[in-house]
């Protein structure tokens, strides 16, 4: 585990701020130009003149570049190339792109330490490095997808003929390598950690190990099978650790005939032991001790007693002198449930303390850490976690450690859905909360084709603040949306949550980040979504959602308001209209957004057809079943109409609304833009009149306006009145139902010195001054009480 989740002094669930050398590494990775040059021919940098960096500059330069999310490729690694410039000593790549060709440019530095975990790119015919370079090395880890020392096709047994040339070698850690029977030990002298996990052993037997002097650790983790080789494991007398554990106990594996004795032998030889793992097998027995396993060293009744007391009979010798650490996750009848295990620590699925052990034991294993997750999950589906800071870092570091392995995604991320929904998420701080987003976004990117690791995603994301949580990763989150949209199952519950998120994302940001989600092709997306729902004659959610984004993005953004008429979006519109007439969420949408593209005076003329204006007009009756607005919210507070009534008529105002705006935005252009015959001008603007006159002052609505400007400018449309009307009505009925936030509004962008010219203009007729009073009036009311308060 990373140990970067902490538990703060005031409660809070936090990670340790960056510290200024983080800052500055940061800043370096974020902006190579500082250092280097790129070559325009083939984007490899190159390290400007005079600039020389020392080895921990460099060391450090990589680890950060991979941690702040950097693909570390062959370009990138061109800075190393002049090891007189540049000096490299340990180098950790995980998830890199490197090539043979890069893998070299490091080697030349004579590394100390290399780790090398999902490098897909490296060969096994980059073998030979190992041979001209290896001789520095003191540590060298080729983990999982790490195919220099083994063919790359998974089903490949055959080995590579390869000698260990490496003679200082303190640390060697091998990930699925065959290994052959001609393999030299005997002169890594030095060796004192050998890692097989996963390897093939063949014909290579492990007496060669035994001339190793300072071989203190051996890991065999799913190395099978093993039984003729635990004679070679029990002459490594000087062992501290001993894994020999089985992620799966399928097909018989981890099965040993005779599983007390087998344990007690190893014991009975390996007495400096303090750590061993005999997860997956059947090594600690079946919880009772055999005559034959207590007493076979026993040579008092004392020692008799001291033996007995364990639940696991091959570990019978260790009951007053306990391992420190002891691995019994998924053994052979439930070991970790037993209750006399002599050990200090224990890696289990017994309880919270045996499951957070196993996470931080199991770090590299993948396929183990799944399961693990998996039982946290459990833990926090049902409220049982009580470290919750220890397992958040456990999940995290997991995730991150291993972006590439696809169920550890999956697991992880509905692990985390789990966390972020419980009652501790209100402790959470913005650097825990960040490192979780950047974790599920890395996720879902890698794995943008899996529907369920994108829904594990999404579910979580949606239990942050939006769109104030994602900000600082807007744009990726953006790209993942959009995915989700446009790629994955029509009307699948993928895609509805994708468009719901990206819906919310686009009604509460500003201007610059509504261009990026043009540019981005987000209103042409929405539209390729209604044109299939219209081919298929189809009405969802998705559908209405994907206009109310269009709404979103469009205002006061006139490129996206281009972009949509460009795609057709007038068609669709009129087809969506006739098509499903009867829903008045769609109504509203749809109108809402030709509101905003109203507003761009010089995309209006592109309104100005018979077809358009006649269905604006006729849209202006939406509120023709006679109830209105104000009206029927008062009746329904006293139990006379139900919600649904009065939601439909709520949403039929809106659509008259929006539609009195439209034709109030035409018709301000003057007489001479209105280039149709029919209707008339004057007979639409009668028309929009009466429909105002019918609007209760007190209605509700679903709209959020960030600036009058557009609503300002028509009450200075003193050339037709009309226009004047809807413009302050729409201000009086905004500053009477939410005074909070427009009264200010109005305030802050000069609306009443504009509403004071209109009322001493002589233009504009009495109900329109009437209204622009109310306005007025209402405004003063409530910066009075803001006053009062402040005083």
């Amino acid at each position: 585990m990373s140990c970067k989740v902490r538990l703060m002094e005031d409660g809070s669930l936090d990670e340790e701020p960056l510290t200024l050398k983080e800052i500055a590494y940061q800043k370096l990775c974020n902006n190579l130009d500082i250092i280097s040059s790129c070559r325009p021919d083939n984007n490899q940098r190159l390290l400007n003149a005079g600039i020389v960096l020392p080895n921990e500059i460099c060391d450090g330069f990589l680890e950060n570049y991979q941690r702040f999310n950097r693909p570390l490729d062959d370009n990138v690694i061109k800075l190393f190339e002049d090891t007189q410039r540049t000096s490299l000593k340990i180098v950790n790549l995980r998830n890199s792109t490197l090539s043979s060709r890069g893998l070299e440019t490091l080697m030349r530095h004579k590394l100390f330490a290399l780790s090398m975990w999902y490098c897909d790119m490296i060969t096994v015919n980059s073998h030979h490095l190992l041979a001209h370079y290896g001789d520095s090395l003191r540590s060298l880890e080729l983990g999982i997808s790490s195919h220099l020392l083994q063919y790359a096709e998974p089903n490949e047994k055959e080995p590579v003929d390869f000698q260990l040339t490496c003679p200082h070698l303190r640390r060697l850690v091998l990930n699925g390598v065959v290994m052959h029977h001609r393999l030299q030990f005997a002169h890594l002298h030095d060796l004192g950690h050998l890692d097989l996990t996963s390897c093939v052993l063949a014909n290579f037997s492990l007496e060669a190990l035994v001339m190793l002097p300072n071989l203190h650790t051996l890991i065999l983790f799913n190395v099978w099978p093993i039984a003729n080789q635990l004679h070679a494991i029990c002459c490594l007398r000087r062992l501290c650790t001993l894994d020999i554990s089985i992620s799966s106990s399928g097909n018989g594996h981890g099965t040993y005939d005779l599983p007390d004795q087998t344990l007690e032998m190893l014991m009975d030889n390996l007495r400096h032991l303090t750590h061993l793992d005999i997860s997956g097998t059947n090594l600690a027995g079946n919880g009772v001790a055999t005559k034959e396993s207590t007493n076979a060293n026993a040579n008092t009744k004392m020692e008799q007693q001291h033996f007995a007391l364990t639940d696991i009979p091959g570990l019978a010798s260790r009951t007053q002198r306990p391992l420190q650490f002891l691995g019994l996750y998924h053994t052979a009848h439930w070991a970790c449930k037993r209750h006399d295990i002599p050990a200090l620590e224990v890696a289990g699925d017994t309880n919270e303390q045996q499951i957070l052990t196993a996470a931080r034991y199991y770090h590299d294993r993948p396929v183990l850490l799944t399961r693990v997750l998996n039982d946290l999950y459990h833990l926090f589906r049902f409220e049982n976690c009580k470290d919750i800071h220890t397992a958040l870092d456990a999940v995290l570091s997991a995730m991150d450690r291993h972006l590439k392995f696809k169920h550890m995604q999956i697991s992880g991320s509905a692990t985390l859905f789990y966390i972020v929904k419980g009652r501790e998420r209100s402790k959470f701080g913005t650097l825990l909360r960040n490192h979780i987003i950047r974790t599920l976004l890395n996720g879902m990117e890698m794995h943008h084709t899996d529907d369920t690791m994108l829904r594990n995603g999404y579910l979580t994301l949606t239990q942050f603040h939006m769109p104030a949580d994602v900000l600082f990763e807007y744009e990726r989150l953006i790209k993942i949306l959009l995915h989700g949209v446009s790629e994955t199952e029509q009307e699948g519950f993928v895609q509805r949550i994708a468009i719901y998120l990206l819906n919310t994302l686009a009604c509460q940001v500003d201007g610059r980040q509504k261009l990026f989600l043009g540019e981005l092709g987000v209103v042409n997306t929405m539209l390729t979504l209604i044109k299939d729902r219209l081919t298929r004659s189809v009405f969802d959610d998705v559908m209405e959602v994907a206009w109310s984004t269009m709404w979103n993005v469009t205002d006061e953004t006139a490129i996206n308001c281009k972009r949509f008429l460009d795609g057709r979006g007038m068609e669709y519109f009129l087809k969506c209209l006739h098509t499903f007439p009867d829903r008045d969420e769609l109504l509203r949408n749809m109108m809402g957004l030709l509101g905003n593209v109203a507003e761009v005076k010089w995309l209006r003329p592109k309104l100005m057809t018979q077809e358009f204006i006649e269905v604006f007009a006729r849209l202006l009756d939406s509120l023709s079943d006679g109830i209105e607005v104000g009206r029927a919210n008062a009746i329904a507070r006293r139990g006379r109409l139900e919600n649904g009534n009065v939601n439909r008529a709520n949403l039929r105002f809106q659509v008259s609304y929006n539609a009195a705006g439209v034709l109030a935005h035409i018709a301000s252009d003057g007489a001479n833009a209105w280039t149709i015959k029919s209707p008339s001008r004057e007979h639409v603007l009668q028309r929009m009149v009466a429909a105002i006159e019918r609007w209760n002052i007190k209605s509700e609505r679903n709209i959020n306006y960030r600036s009058f400007e557009p609503i300002l400018s028509l009450v200075r449309c003193y050339e037709t009145p009309q226009c004047q009307h809807w413009a302050v009505w729409a201000l009086a009925n905004l500053t009477q139902v939410y005074p909070e936030k427009y009264c200010q509004l109005v305030e802050q962008e000069n609306g009443i010195q504009i509403l004071n010219e209109l009322i001493e203009h002589e233009s504009p007729y009495c109900e329109i001054k009437r209204i622009a009073r109310l306005v007025i009036e209402q405004c003063d009311s409530g910066s009075g009480s803001e006053r009062m308060v402040e005083g």
